[in-house]
């Protein structure tokens, strides 16, 4: 499951080969076959391992830390694009320009994830427009930080992008 990741974010699904990874794992192509029932099944697991870690583990993870809505959105956003994940989501994301079953899952999640940001803005801001403005800016920032290229004059682009993150976390005044 890792080696078809890895290979999802390095290079798209094409890049997901059942004798590519089987050389990669030290196994026989047979072997493979003894773990999936064929490139769709193992395609279809990844997108499922991927959704079970960037959106169900985060959630459970969130809800049994606790704390407010905005470091549980902070909380959210460090787990389901951290750097481990990111490259993964990317990826997922440039295969449902081409797929529309992966498109149609991607639609599901990213639902569940703006549904979740909607829940918690809404725990500090009452006017509904608002709430849906901060949960769609949020999660594109969140999603395009990555691609950020310009400088951030007498910051750094870490400093930058959290700034602009407690920005949008603000409580109204």
């Amino acid at each position: 499951m890792e080696a078809g990741l890895t290979a999802l974010a390095r290079g798209g699904p094409d890049a997901v080969r059942i004798e590519t990874l089987a050389a990669e794992l030290g196994v026989t192509k047979g072997g493979f076959y003894g773990y999936f029932d064929g490139r769709a099944a193992l395609l279809e697991e990844m997108l499922d391992e991927w959704e079970l870690r960037c959106t169900q583990a985060v959630l459970a993870h969130i809800e049994a830390e606790g704390g407010d809505a905005a470091m549980r959105i902070r909380r959210a956003g460090e787990l389901t694009f951290s750097e481990e994940i990111y490259p993964i989501d990317l990826a997922i994301r440039a295969w449902a320009r081409h797929d529309e079953a992966v498109a149609a899952r991607l639609r599901r999640i990213d639902t569940e994830r703006m549904d979740f940001l909607r829940a918690m803005f809404s725990a500090f801001i009452t006017d509904p427009d608002e709430v849906e403005a901060r949960s769609i800016l949020a999660y594109t920032f969140a999603i395009g930080r990555h691609f950020i290229a310009f400088d951030h004059p007498g910051r750094t682009r870490r400093e930058a992008v959290h700034l602009a993150g407690e920005h949008l976390l603000r409580p109204p005044q």
